[in-house]
């Protein structure tokens, strides 16, 4: 084995005889140091061939933790929890934190964080709005970002937080607004206006997968309008994020899919049908030891010119940004 050599995940998972996310719960407990190249994790085989040794019970001598990249692509292609805190353990003075949510806002917030704290590094982590609170009470994360309906309130985000983070000290604070509805054919042949449309036989849908924010609205709405979801065609069908639902409707591959307006605005052959207004929140921790960041995450989020960059965007309703919504 060549010590310049370097191994992927999916390599490594093939060499031990282990599965990938094994893999990657070694490199989040630091036990198998790692880095990013592109959107691969890339593990030395020095690297590799010490954490053999040690587990073999010989001793090593401790390996240089390299830094990882604190941007992930969107929708890249390794799982959304990634390594973070452990890959800052031989940083001293350094604190990382994990941002996670799939929105392109926060891209932009973590950079302001970056550029305003002293001794903390931002991560992002992709994941949907459920599985996002499920990280957060597994502490896997510190900012969470969530867009997700109760259908018996009409209200976003807080019933699922009270529900899921029971007990735990928190702050919510919203991000955005934003339109959410169907994708559909460019000029919606099909005219497809309201949530009872998807009832109607022969109709193609494409969904989100399960945790995913636009998932939830859609099994809402369907359970509210009484709609069975084994009835509709490629309910079963998904994908994992709201470009390549919008893709594959504007392919003809599909009728229709759940989404964002911001997406459709950027893919030829879409027509959005806007169906309900979508409240985009963040959850903190309401701790001390946050206190900091939850200082800066509101001075960013309140400041004129964050909410330029959001306006450049276009297709995102601020006029909550910043109001803490509910606080524990």
């Amino acid at each position: 084995m060549s010590h310049d050599e370097s191994y992927t995940a999916e390599e490594i998972s093939k060499l031990l005889k282990i599965s990938k996310l094994t893999v990657y719960d070694l490199i989040k407990k630091g036990d198998l140091p790692a880095y990013r190249v592109g959107k691969q994790m890339r593990v030395d085989a020095s690297d590799l061939e010490a954490y053999k040794q040690k587990s073999k019970g010989q001793t090593v001598s401790p390996t240089p933790v390299p830094l990882v990249q604190p941007f992930a692509e969107h929708n890249n292609a390794f799982p959304s929890t990634l390594p973070s805190a452990a890959m800052f353990q031989a940083m001293p003075g350094v604190r990382p934190f994990v941002i996670t949510g799939q929105d392109m806002s926060l891209d932009i917030l973590a950079n302001h964080l970056e550029q305003q704290l002293e001794g903390m590094r931002p991560l992002r982590s992709y994941a949907g709005s459920l599985d996002s609170l499920i990280r957060m009470y597994r502490g896997e994360s510190d900012i969470v970002s969530t867009h997700l309906l109760d259908g018996d309130t009409g209200e976003y985000n807080l019933p699922y937080i009270r529900k899921l983070l029971v007990g735990m000290p928190l702050i919510v604070i919203n991000l955005l607004s934003r339109n959410a509805g169907f994708y559909v054919a460019k000029d919606n042949p099909l005219q497809l206006q309201a949530w009872p449309d998807l009832s109607r036989p022969g109709l193609r849908l494409i969904n989100r997968e399960q945790g995913s924010g636009a998932r939830v609205l859609l099994d809402e709405q369907l359970r509210l309008h009484g709609i069975q979801a084994d009835r509709l065609i490629g309910y079963d069908q998904v994908l994992a994020n709201h470009l390549s639902i919008a893709a594959k409707v504007a392919s003809g591959e599909a009728d229709v899919g759940i989404g964002t307006e911001k997406t459709a605005s950027i893919v030829s052959g879409v027509t959005f049908v806007p169906l309900i207004k979508e409240r985009y929140d963040l959850v903190v921790l309401n701790t001390a030891a946050n206190r900091t960041l939850i200082d800066s995450l509101l001075s960013i989020v309140r400041s004129e010119p964050f909410k330029q960059e959001l306006r450049a965007m276009s297709n995102y309703d601020l006029s909550l940004t910043g109001q803490i919504l509910f606080e524990s």
